[in-house]
C-alpha cells in the first residue's frame, strides 16, 4: 500500500487576530472539531488557517479588518503555526505588516512570500456562504473552481494574477482614451497567454475532479462537472494551446472599443463558469434541495482530496465551516470515516457537539468560548 505524507497543525498561536488578542492551541493529527455557541470565534480560528495558504482568506477580507478591535492604532495580527509534514516540524508564520495591506510570510524562519506556501501544502474551505453557490452568480462558482485547481496546479494562481494584472491595466489604458497599440498588443498578448495556462490547468483538473466524482462515496451523490460561460474561456478537448492564445489574443483586439465602452473586458477567461449537476437524479446542483446542494459540495471536496492525494502524495489542509449542517446522520457518518483517513488533518465547527459524535475517538474536540479555545478531555463530546 501507498504511504502517502502526512500533514497536520500540532501549534496553533494567534496575536491579536478577530476576536482573540492572544490564543495558543496544540493539537494530535485527528481531526479536530471546534464546538461552542455563536460568536465564540470558531469560525475565527478557521480563517486563521485560511492564510497558510495564499490570497485574503476563506472571508476574502482587507488584511486590515482581521485584525482586533482595540488591539491599538498601529496593532496588527499574526498568525503562527508548527506543522507535522511526513514527521518534520515545519514552522509557518504570516501577518499583515502594521498600518499596510501587505503580507509577511516566514517559514522556517525565513521570510518568504505568500506563493511559497504552496510548497508546503494545499488548503481547501467550506463555509456556510457557499450552501447557495450553486444558485448565486458565477462569481463565487469561478472563485471556489479556482480554489480546487490551484490545489491540484500550483501555477494556476500565478498565472491568474499575472492575467488580472494585465486585464486591469488594458482596461484602464482603455478607459483613458489610450491610443498606444504597442502596449496594448502586449498587454493582450499577456493576457491571451496567461489566460491560455488557465484555461488548460481548469480543463485537465476539472476532467479529473469529474471522474472522481462519479465514484460514489457511501450515501454522498455523484456529480458532474463541467465548464460553461464565455466560449472563449473554455479550452476543448481537441484545442491545443497556441490555438487558444491565437485566438484570445484576436478576440481582445477586436474587442478593443465595446471593452472601452463597457469599461471592462467583456470576454475572456475571467469570465469561465463552474457548471455542476447531481449525476444521480441527472438535475443542476441548484435545482436541488438545500441538503442535496450540500452533499455535493462535500462530494466535490472530498474528490478534491483524493485526486490531491494520488497526484501529490498529500491530502489538503481541510477547513470545514458548520459542515453537519443540513447533512443526515448516513452522510455525516460517512464524511466522518473519510476525513478520518485522509493523510492530512481537518477543522471543523459547529454549536451542536454532539452532531460530531460518530467521530468518537478518532477526532479531538476544543470547546470555543468567548474569545478562549480548550481540549476537553479525550472522548469528551459535550
Amino acid at each position: 500500500m501507498t504511504a502517502f505524507a502526512r500533514l497536520a497543525v500540532h501549534r496553533l498561536t494567534l496575536t491579536d487576530f478577530r476576536c482573540y488578542a492572544a490564543l495558543r492551541l496544540e493539537t494530535d493529527s485527528r481531526p479536530v472539531v471546534l464546538t461552542g455557541p455563536n460568536g465564540a470565534g470558531k469560525t475565527n480560528i478557521l480563517e486563521a488557517l485560511s492564510f497558510l495558504a495564499p490570497g485574503r482568506g476563506l472571508r476574502r477580507a482587507k488584511l486590515s479588518e482581521a485584525t482586533r478591535q482595540g488591539a491599538g492604532p498601529r496593532a496588527s495580527w499574526a498568525v503562527a503555526v508548527v506543522l507535522d509534514v511526513n514527521g518534520e516540524p515545519v514552522s509557518i508564520g504570516t501577518g499583515r505588516e502594521a498600518e499596510t495591506e501587505r503580507r509577511l510570510v516566514r517559514i522556517d524562519g525565513k521570510a518568504a512570500r505568500p506563493g511559497n506556501l504552496t510548497d508546503r501544502l494545499s488548503v481547501l474551505w467550506l463555509t456556510p456562504a457557499m450552501d447557495r453557490l450553486f444558485v448565486e452568480g458565477a462569481v463565487g462558482r469561478r472563485r471556489f473552481l479556482d480554489r480546487l485547481v490551484h490545489g491540484l496546479e500550483p501555477a494556476h494562481a500565478t498565472h491568474a494574477t499575472a492575467y488580472d494584472h494585465a486585464m486591469r491595466e488594458r482596461t484602464r489604458l482603455l478607459r483613458s482614451g489610450g491610443r498606444d497599440r504597442v502596449w496594448l498588443s502586449t498587454l493582450e498578448e499577456a493576457m491571451a497567454r496567461h489566460g491560455t495556462a488557465m484555461a488548460t490547468a481548469r480543463r485537465d483538473v476539472l476532467a479529473a475532479l469529474d471522474r472522481a466524482c462519479g465514484e460514489r462515496v457511501g450515501p454522498f451523490p455523484a456529480a458532474r462537472l463541467t465548464l460553461g460561460g464565455d466560449s472563449l474561456a473554455r479550452l476543448g478537448e481537441d484545442d491545443g494551446g497556441e490555438a487558444m492564445e491565437h485566438r484570445l489574443r484576436a478576440a481582445f483586439e477586436t474587442n478593443r472599443e465595446r471593452d472601452a465602452a463597457a469599461g471592462a473586458a467583456t470576454a475572456g477567461p475571467h469570465r469561465v463558469d463552474l457548471e455542476v449537476a447531481h449525476a444521480d437524479k441527472n438535475v443542476p446542483a441548484g435545482l436541488c434541495s438545500t441538503g442535496e446542494q450540500k452533499a455535493v459540495l462535500v462530494r466535490i471536496v472530498l474528490a478534491q482530496a483524493r485526486v490531491r492525494t494520488l497526484r501529490h502524495g498529500q491530502a489538503p489542509l481541510l477547513l470545514l465551516d458548520e459542515v453537519a449542517a443540513h447533512l443526515d446522520e448516513d452522510r455525516r457518518a460517512a464524511l466522518f470515516d473519510e476525513l478520518s483517513g485522509l493523510s492530512a488533518q481537518s477543522w471543523m465547527t459547529g454549536t451542536d457537539a454532539h452532531l460530531f459524535a460518530g467521530f468518537q475517538d478518532r477526532a479531538q474536540f476544543v470547546r470555543v468560548t468567548d474569545a478562549t479555545a480548550a481540549l476537553n478531555a479525550e472522548g469528551d463530546t459535550t
